[in-house]
C-alpha cells in the first residue's frame, strides 16, 4: 500500500527544492549571501531548499536572478505551481463556495472513461441522493467553519452525476457495508438514499460492489477514500485536504489496493440484500 497520500506531492515540492538549491551551488554563493541578493533572512532560505515553505512565483525569480539563471525562472514556477497542485487543503478549495468546488470536477469527469472509487464511511457521491448529499456538505460546511452553501452545492453534485447515464463509460464502485448504516440527514434521506442504490447500483454501466462487514479474513485493512480516473489519476480525500497522485507506480500501487479490496466484495443480489438489510433496520 501506498506509505502516504501525500508522498507524490511531497516528492515534488523536494524536487523544486532541489533544483533552487542547485542554482546556488553552481553559483558558488552561500546561503546567507542569496538571502542579501534576495533582501531576505537566512531562515526563508532554508526553508525553502529544505522544502518546508513553497516559494512564490516573485520567490523565484529573485532567486534566479540572484543566481545568474534568470531563463530558468519560467520553467522552475511552472514546475513549482504542478508540485503545490498535488496536495490542495480543503480549506483553500471552498474558498469559493461548496457548490463552486462540486463543479470544479465537471472538465475531469468528462475526460474520464473508467471511474474506480472505493469509499469505506459513505456513499460514493456519483450515486448521492439530494437529500444525503446536503447532509453530508451540510457537516463539510460547519467542520470547515465556511458558509453553508451546502443547498446549491447538493443540487451541483446532482447535476455532476448525470454522467453515470451517459454511453461509453465504466463506473466500478466499492463500500464498506458500515457506509448503508452511518445515518446522513433524517430518515426519510437515508431511506430514499438506499433506495437509489438498489436502482442505480443495477445500471449496465454501473458495478457496485459491497464488502461485508462479516469478511472473516481481510486481504488487505479499510483504506481512505479515492477515486481512479482511468489510468492517469488517484485522487485522495483525507480530512484536511485532497492529494492528487499522478506518479505511475503510486497509481499502479492504488489500482491493486482497489482489485484487492475488490477480491472481498459482493455484487449483484448479494450486494442488493445488504441493502435491503440496512433499509430494514432503518424501520
Amino acid at each position: 500500500m501506498p506509505v502516504s497520500p501525500s508522498s507524490a506531492a511531497q516528492a515534488a515540492r523536494e524536487a523544486v527544492a532541489r533544483r533552487l538549491r542547485d542554482l546556488r551551488a553552481d553559483a558558488g554563493i552561500t546561503g546567507t549571501e542569496l538571502a542579501s541578493r534576495c533582501g531576505w533572512t537566512h531562515p526563508k532560505v532554508s526553508r525553502i531548499e529544505n522544502a518546508r515553505t513553497p516559494p512564490a512565483p516573485r520567490d523565484i525569480r529573485l532567486w534566479c536572478e540572484a543566481c545568474g539563471a534568470v531563463g530558468q525562472a519560467e520553467d522552475i514556477i511552472t514546475q513549482s505551481r504542478t508540485a503545490e497542485s498535488l496536495y490542495v487543503d480543503w480549506q483553500r478549495r471552498v474558498r469559493s463556495g461548496l457548490r463552486q468546488l462540486q463543479e470544479s470536477y465537471v472538465d475531469l469527469y468528462r475526460a474520464t472513461t473508467l471511474f474506480r472509487i472505493y469509499s469505506p464511511t459513505l456513499v460514493p457521491g456519483l450515486l448521492q441522493t439530494e437529500g444525503y448529499a446536503r447532509a453530508l456538505l451540510s457537516a463539510n460546511a460547519r467542520l470547515l467553519d465556511i458558509p453553508d452553501d451546502s443547498a446549491e452545492a447538493a443540487l451541483a453534485r446532482l447535476r455532476r452525476s448525470q454522467i453515470i447515464y451517459e454511453p461509453r463509460r465504466r463506473f466500478v464502485l466499492l463500500i464498506e457495508e458500515g457506509a448503508l448504516h452511518y445515518q446522513l440527514g433524517d430518515h426519510d434521506a437515508m431511506a430514499a438514499q438506499l433506495g437509489h442504490l438498489l436502482t442505480a447500483g443495477a445500471l449496465p454501466a454501473v458495478s457496485l460492489g459491497i464488502i461485508p462487514s462479516s469478511t472473516s479474513e481481510r486481504v488487505i485493512w479499510p483504506q481512505e477514500v479515492f477515486h481512479i480516473y482511468d489510468d492517469t489519476l488517484v485522487s485522495v480525500e483525507l480530512l484536511s485536504a485532497r492529494v492528487k497522485v499522478t506518479q505511475p507506480s503510486e497509481i499502479a500501487l492504488y489500482v491493486s489496493a482497489f482489485e484487492q479490496l475488490r477480491s472481498m466484495a459482493v455484487y449483484g443480489a448479494d450486494a442488493r440484500a445488504l441493502v435491503v438489510r440496512a433499509i430494514d433496520a432503518l424501520q
